[in-house]
């Protein structure tokens, strides 16, 4: 999703906020990396969605976790089996979405995030999950994702993702994610994107009003390797 230069520049003169909430996403391949026992990285080929797609991650509200659930619950959830937990209801075209959009439901990945970050929502599974999609596919209809798929095998810089940012979601947009990327070998390898917004999830406003309406973070990681999926 691109924004004309005039909106850009617009959305540029707003005033900077105050980070609500975090929107966390994968690159599936450079995850898989670090963490190749786990269920949703053992069939991983380049052919699938998320070899050359952003991968969902979470959704978490800053400095909220685990509203009104039980301590029994949340301890089984810190555990670490969660494909031990209540599955979730959720209509069956959402769940058959993101099962794509989320490989980390192999291995229960939504079931902890829901009980972490989604409890904390104020709507149900279905509300929580189908905000994500809609942000996921808003990130994957963009130049990050172009900059991505591109460069599979080579690095991207700091600049380069801030300049995708703002090309795709408007002047400063850069200024709200921070890059994730973890030593495998001798490689810096990129595992993610953690990306700022603030607003009324609820609604049906864009990723550009929300990512822009964010406050700044530091980027961390200047440089990173985009893998290829496979263990390299």
């Amino acid at each position: 999703m691109f924004v004309s230069p005039v909106f850009a520049e617009e959305k540029a003169t707003a005033a900077k906020g105050k980070t609500e909430y975090i929107l966390a996403v994968s690159w599936q391949p450079g995850f898989c990396e670090i963490r190749p026992t786990r269920k949703e990285c053992a069939g991983q080929t380049a052919e699938r969605h998320d070899a050359t797609h952003f991968s969902l991650h979470g959704l978490w509200p800053v400095k909220k976790s685990y509203c009104g659930v039980s301590a029994d619950i949340k301890a089984r959830d810190q555990k670490g089996d969660w494909l031990d937990l209540p599955q979730l209801a959720m209509a069956e075209e959402t769940a058959a979405k993101l099962k794509v959009a989320m490989p980390g439901t192999q291995s229960g990945l939504d079931r902890h995030q829901w009980l972490r970050s989604g409890t904390c929502h104020g709507g149900t599974a279905q509300d929580y999950f189908s905000v994500q999609l809609r942000l996921v596919e808003d990130i994957n209809g963009s130049a990050v994702r172009t900059l991505f798929a591109g460069r599979i095998g080579q690095d991207v810089t700091e600049g380069e993702v801030k300049q995708a940012f703002d090309d795709s979601f408007g002047k400063g947009a850069g200024d709200r994610v921070r890059m994730r990327c973890q030593k495998a070998g001798g490689r810096s390898v990129v595992t993610g994107l953690t990306i700022g917004l603030s607003g009324d999830l609820s609604a049906s406003a864009g990723l550009s009003s929300l990512i822009l309406a964010a406050g700044d973070t530091d980027f961390k990681c200047a440089k990173g390797t985009v893998d290829a999926a496979g263990i390299q």
